[in-house]
């Protein structure tokens, strides 16, 4: 364990870009893969700001987009350390969006990032604790801690899985699919 406790406020980073016809899709609203490239950037800064090594992403653990974005909208990402393990940090990202005519804000998407310090040989560095200040970080952490036990749970149960044999799937009206072994 290490000795050095750091806030969830001293973790805090916050970006803000405005969305541009270049950034997307093909429907006109603004591409998903943009946003998750934006939503790594600031995972890496905030995990860098916390641990003060580099930071590597190691997995994205959510991400859930519940509005679309549109062009001419400013962007803002809000991101904290909700958790720490001893070289591993979980980011919580918010993404808003606001019509810059109409002043309108709207929630966009919220996102969990797994990060890893990495010492100047790339080896796992430990980071700071962390110091829970409110029962908002307290309810982060709890839920983090929620995250982490149900994919424990998901690894575990991967291997011993019973989707059902070939016979269940056929004679099965819960599937939407249609089998053509050759």
């Amino acid at each position: 364990m290490n000795t050095i406790f750091k806030t969830v406020r001293s973790s805090d980073v916050s970006i803000s870009q405005l969305m541009l016809p270049s950034h997307t899709n093909f429907s006109g609203k603004i591409h998903g893969g943009f946003i998750l490239s934006l939503l790594d950037q600031i995972a890496f800064a905030c995990a860098s700001k916390f641990s003060g090594n580099y930071c590597v992403t190691a997995s994205v653990d959510t991400v859930n987009f519940l509005r679309p974005i549109e062009v001419g909208e400013l962007v803002l990402m809000k991101a904290s350390v909700n958790y720490v393990g001893k070289s591993s940090m979980i980011i919580g990202i918010r993404v808003e969006a606001e019509n810059i005519q109409t002043g309108e804000i709207n929630h966009c998407n919220s996102s969990y990032f797994t990060m890893v310090a990495k010492d100047k040989e790339g080896k796992n560095a430990l980071v700071p604790g962390l110091i829970l200040s409110n029962f908002e970080e307290v309810r982060r952490f709890q839920n983090c801690l929620k995250q982490i036990a149900l994919k424990k749970e998901r690894d575990s149960q991967k291997n011993t899985a019973d989707f059902g044999s070939i016979e269940s799937i056929m004679n099965s009206n819960l599937y939407n699919v249609k089998l053509e072994l050759g």
